[in-house]
C-alpha cells in the first residue's frame, strides 16, 4: 500500500503550532543542517522542525539526515537510517514540505554523507550519492566511528599530534571529491573523545588552512554548525580563528543546527550572524537542486 503523506501529516495535528497571528522577525536565513528520527538518536517529526522554523522566522530548512550505509563500523540503527527505510525518509521531506507550504518555510532535501580515506568506501558512498536527487549534500568525518578510529590505528596514529594532522589532510581529500556541497563541523574532532588533550588551532594552522585552500579551490562550502555551542567547549564550529583564516582566504560557509530536536532548529543564528559580520563575511549560501545560492549577511543581521 503507498504510502499518503499528507494523512501524515494530519496524524501529527497535536504538534501543530498557531502560526496565523505569530510575530516574527523574518529572516533570509536557511537552516541547512537537522536530522529525523531514523537516524536514531533524534526526536521530532519534521513537521515539528517547520514549524519551530516558522516561529524563528527563518525562511527554509533542508532536512539532512546520515545517510544509509550498510557497513557496521560506520554505526548502526542508533547512528543512521537503515537503508530499507530511506524511502521513508523521502516521505517524511515531503509531508515537512506540505506543512512549509502552509506556514512560509520552504522545505529542501538533503542527506549528511561520510568522508572517509579509505578509496573503495569513498566510490562506494559517491555512487549511491549519484543514484539520487538532493538538493543539498554534506561532507562529515566522523572521527569517533569504529571505522575512523580503526583506520587511525591501522596507520600508525595515536598521537594527539598525528590524529588532528590526519583529519585535516582527509577533510582536504573530502573537499576534493566533489562529492559534497558543505562540509560539515569541519573541526568536530575537539569533542567526542578522540583527543586526549585540548585541540588548539593555532598549532595547526598550516594543515587546518590546507583544508580551507582545498574547499576554496574546488569551490565547495564549509559550513557553521552552531551545535558546537551546546556541548564540549561551547564554541561553534568552527572555531573562531579558523572561521577568520577561512575568510581571508574566501571560504564561502553554509549555516546549520544540526539539529536533533525541534527546539534546537536556528540555534543562535542571530548571534552567529553576527559574529560573522565582525569577522568579515559578507555572505551566506545555501542550496537548491546542487545549485548554490548566496544571501548577504547584513539580511540576517
Amino acid at each position: 500500500m503507498g504510502f499518503c503523506w499528507a494523512a501524515k501529516v494530519d496524524s501529527y495535528s497535536k504538534y501543530y503550532l498557531d502560526l496565523n497571528n505569530c510575530e516574527t522577525n523574518k529572516m533570509e536565513l536557511s537552516d541547512s543542517h537537522m536530522h529525523t528520527e531514523l537516524c536514531g538518536h533524534a526526536q521530532g517529526h519534521p513537521v515539528e522542525y517547520v514549524e519551530m522554523a516558522a516561529r524563528l522566522g527563518l525562511t527554509r530548512v533542508t532536512i539532512t539526515c546520515h545517510m544509509p550505509l550498510e557497513i557496521p563500523a560506520f554505526g548502526g540503527p542508533r547512528i543512521r537510517m537503515p537503508l530499507e527505510r530511506y524511502p521513508e525518509y523521502l516521505e517524511l521531506i515531503e509531508a515537512a514540505r506540505f506543512r512549509g507550504d502552509e506556514v512560509g518555510v520552504e522545505v529542501l532535501k538533503g542527506i549528511e554523507a561520510e568522508v572517509f580515506p579509505d578509496a573503495p568506501v569513498q566510490k562506494r558512498i559517491g555512487l549511491w550519492l549519484k543514484e539520487q536527487s538532493f538538493d543539498f549534500v554534506l561532507g562529515s568525518l566522523h572521527h569517533h566511528t569504529d571505522a575512523y578510529q580503526s583506520w587511525l590505528r591501522d596507520h600508525g596514529k595515536f598521537s594527539d599530534d598525528d590524529k588532528i594532522k590526519t583529519y585535516f589532510a582527509d577533510i582536504a581529500d573530502g573537499d576534493r571529491t566533489g562529492l559534497f556541497d558543505s562540509m560539515s563541523h569541519p573541526d568536530v574532532i575537539r569533542i567526542y573523545g578522540t583527543l586526549e588533550g585540548a585541540f588548539m588551532p593555532e598549532l595547526y594552522e598550516t594543515e587546518i588552512r590546507a583544508a580551507i585552500a582545498a574547499a576554496v579551490e574546488q569551490d565547495i562550502c564549509w559550513e557553521v554548525n552552531t551545535s558546537g555551542l551546546l556541548k564540549g567547549d561551547y564554541l561553534a564550529h568552527p572555531d573562531p580563528l579558523i572561521l577568520k583564516w577561512g575568510c581571508e582566504m574566501g571560504l564561502k560557509l553554509t549555516m546549520g543546527s544540526d539539529a536533533h530536536l525541534p527546539r534546537s532548529v536556528g540555534h543562535a543564528f542571530r548571534r552567529m550572524i553576527s559574529e560573522l559580520n565582525q569577522i568579515g563575511f559578507k555572505t551566506i549560501h545555501y542550496f537548491r537542486g546542487r545549485e548554490r545560492i548566496e544571501v548577504p549577511i547584513e539580511i540576517g543581521l
